[in-house]
């Protein structure tokens, strides 16, 4: 029987909450102290506890970020904007289950600069109304989550210094969720970790940060980014070069933090840190890909996967499909005439968008899940390849970059399709129940010693040789089929290749 009252006590103090459609909802609740003043850039304090009760029925504040960029994204409207953006959401069926609920914390993507826990794709609902607890979460962004000067690496003892605030707010909601989800109905002992793009890449992170040992327990990265993350004495330069810009050529921490937080906005691109965090810091000692090269990743187990047309993004990272097989027609003849073979496509800019997207996309699935196969615990990787029916037409090379993330939260019936005359139908709506089912099994039964979920078909954990991969649609049509060896030679070669274009 659910609970009448909706009132939650928290180690901070009560909650008032709402229901919709049978299921608690609490927005808005701080899980640290504003980091505005001279708490910015600084590691999240606790929030002040309060008295009465706190009405938990409106979204929180999101980070400062370019609000029409977020829209014209694809994530809709982020909300009030302010720095005092350290709040998050919880989505629960039960208050008082008979047992504690799996718990996934999903951590937005963006490039770090845009997004917000609040947008409709993440709304909690439809997979809390499946046995889960969901949490969505806000955290700095742009230079206000990832910065680092000269005057603020002064006030830190020698090694101690934190650039990736970001990453220390992630870690932050973590800590809240341990203290406070099993008011929710939620099992702490089980939380998993979920997040794509900027937030896939945040949780391979957080498995590369010691600081986030032992506040979740599993991880799910969707459409992680291979790119290699900032050294902290290039983060350096370029926040000496920003303050610079701002007008302050020997800026002191009180200086930098007397700035209006809507002044890092109008900063050109160069002078940014983003789409990748800072090594090299406490946070993050080493580069994400060394880590996971070096197989010293936290022990917990892994699901990761990509989508059949991350090109759809390349272009904010800067790629030309077009001119990255040009430079290698024209540097690396031999190589480019390997890839050929492997792709068995002949047109450059066809050639290009997959050889770019597995480059930037897929090497990192691989590697990550031939880390975790060193390390001894599972990984599985996916690939996703669904385009909703009445769009097929508009995406001749698959799935966009992000298009799976209403069909993994189930959250069709609450979006917008990419056009307004493009209504998504009740196929994929099916379709959407039949890929979040994974992510639920993932949440709910994934351990260290699993070798398999469970699902309409067994997906095995990876192992070398057999490279199984469980797609998610077969040429934009719904289907869920385990293939091995899936691009095995194409992304082993690629790897060396992006080692070599991106000295990883």
């Amino acid at each position: 029987m659910k609970n009448e009252p909706l009132r939650i006590l928290t180690a901070e103090g009560a909650l008032r909450g709402a229901i919709d459609d049978g299921i608690f909802v609490f927005k808005g609740i701080p899980y640290a102290a504003p980091p505005t003043g001279p708490l910015r850039w600084r590691a999240p304090r606790p929030a002040t506890p309060w008295k009465e009760v706190r009405d938990a029925t409106q979204w929180g504040n999101a980070s400062w970020q370019n609000r029409e960029y977020c829209v014209l994204a694809g994530g809709g409207d982020p909300g009030q904007l302010s720095e005092d953006c350290l709040y998050l959401n919880v989505w629960s069926p039960e208050i008082q289950p008979s047992r504690p609920l799996p718990v996934m914390v999903w951590i937005h993507g963006g490039g770090f600069t845009i997004g917000a826990g609040s947008l409709s794709p993440y709304n909690g609902k439809p997979l809390a109304a499946r046995g889960v607890v969901v949490v969505t979460i806000n955290y700095r962004l742009g230079h206000l989550g990832f910065f680092a000067h000269p005057a603020l690496d002064a006030e830190s003892p020698p090694g101690e210094a934190i650039n990736n605030f970001a990453l220390l707010d992630q870690i932050a909601a973590l800590q809240w969720v341990q203290r406070n989800i099993a008011a929710f109905g939620g099992d702490r002992r089980n939380v998993t970790l979920f997040g794509e793009s900027s937030g896939g890449r945040s949780v391979l992170s957080l498995f590369a940060s010691p600081l986030a040992a032992g506040l979740f327990h599993k991880g799910i990265v969707q459409s992680a980014y291979s790119l290699p993350d900032k050294k902290r004495s290039e983060a350096l330069a370029s926040g000496v070069a920003a303050a610079h810009h701002l007008g302050l050529k020997n800026a002191t921490a009180e200086a930098l933090r007397a700035l209006p937080a809507d002044s890092f906005w109008t900063l050109p691109p160069h002078l940014g840190n983003g789409p990748v965090a800072i090594a090299g810091d406490r946070v993050l000692p080493k580069p994400v890909v060394e880590v996971f090269a070096a197989a010293r990743q936290h022990r917990y187990p892994l699901m990761i996967g990509y989508n059949s047309d991350e090109a759809s993004v390349l272009e904010f990272f800067g790629v030309d499909p077009v001119a990255t097989i040009a430079k290698l027609r024209a540097r690396r003849p031999l190589l480019l005439k390997m890839i050929k073979s492997l792709y068995d496509e002949h047109d450059d800019r066809r050639l290009g968008r997959k050889v770019a997207r597995d480059m930037a996309f897929g090497t990192m699935t691989w590697l990550a899940v031939n880390a975790q196969h060193r390390r001894g615990v599972p990984g599985w990787r996916y690939y996703f390849d669904y385009v909703s029916e009445n769009s097929r037409d508009l995406c001749p090379n698959g799935s966009w970059h992000g298009s799976e993330i209403p069909y993994v939260m189930d959250t069709l019936n609450a979006e917008n399709p990419q056009q307004a005359n493009r209504p998504f139908t009740d196929n994929d709506r099916t379709f959407a129940r039949r890929v979040s089912e994974y992510w639920l099994r993932f949440a709910h039964d994934a351990t260290e010693f699993s070798h398999q979920l469970q699902g309409e078909v067994l997906w095995p954990a990876w192992r070398p040789g057999e490279d199984t991969t469980l797609r998610f649609g077969m040429k934009g049509e719904a289907a869920i089929v385990p293939q091995t060896r899936f691009m095995r030679l194409r992304l082993r070669l690629l790897r060396l290749l992006v080692r070599a274009m991106v000295r990883l």
